[in-house]
């Protein structure tokens, strides 16, 4: 019996590994199988990954990465300029709010209140401006109030254009999605899309609700966004300059 289970096993080496590159110190996992041939090479939001055949040679390997190193370096710095920064919630922070740039005022107080937009200034009173913690929070409330105001008036504008009804429409916090649509009629709509210009907001409400008439991506999903959205496919383009912040 554990002969037969050992054949249904496939051996799974990992390990981190250094590696300069073009003068670059790159940092990559390595993972041997026996289920693989070829050395393959993917890069992503993790960073390098080669996956190798579980004997194949180092002299292999080296030469793989050495034949590759430009197109992985350039890779890992395009990667890298993708990453959303963390904001620092602090005193003349930027924050994007629907397309515009305002400047977080952190102003101490013996009372903490509800932020104040003023202009291009989003005044916030606490007690602590040391505490980074409770000025994140206190803007992200912030933040979801204004989203779940604006995300109302965007799908109660839409929704009868298309002839639809979503069941009912959230806020999402998802890491990976602006939005999603449930076969129940739900409406997820991620909060953080209140840092975006409206034109973007709306592209994406305009997305999910078409997914209540074409639950997919085929081309009569994109006919029903296009007959709102028209110049869908630029805005499409354009939302995908904007990252999901992980603060």
């Amino acid at each position: 019996m554990l002969e037969k289970l050992r054949r249904f096993i496939t051996p799974l080496a990992v390990e981190q590994r250094t590696v300069d590159l073009v003068g670059t110190q790159v940092t990559y996992t390595l993972k041997r199988t026996n289920r693989r041939r070829s050395i393959g090479l993917r890069i992503d939001n993790h960073g390098l990954t080669v996956n190798m055949p579980l004997r194949a040679s180092e002299k292999w390997l080296h030469d793989v990465l050495q034949d590759k190193a430009h197109w992985v370096v350039k890779k890992l710095e395009n990667w890298q300029a993708k990453k959303p920064i963390s904001p620092q919630w602090r005193d003349g922070q930027p924050l994007f709010f629907i397309g515009e740039v305002l400047t977080l005022r952190v102003v101490v107080s013996l009372f903490a209140t509800p932020p104040l937009l003023n202009g291009e200034q989003l005044f916030v009173h606490v007690t602590d401006d040391a505490n980074q913690a409770l000025i994140e929070q206190t803007v992200t409330q912030w933040y979801q109030r204004e989203a779940k105001s604006l995300f109302k008036e965007c799908v109660a504008h839409y929704a009868p254009l298309m002839n639809v009804t979503p069941r009912m429409v959230k806020l999402s916090s998802a890491r990976t999605q602006w939005g999603s649509c449930t076969t129940r009629g739900d409406v997820r709509l991620n909060w953080q899309l209140i840092k975006m210009p409206l034109r973007l907001i709306d592209y994406v409400v305009v997305h999910e609700l078409a997914h209540l008439i074409e639950m997919n991506h085929s081309k009569a999903f994109w006919q029903v966004v296009e007959n709102v959205c028209p110049d869908y496919a630029k805005r499409r383009r354009e939302l995908k300059q904007w990252q999901i912040s992980p603060s």
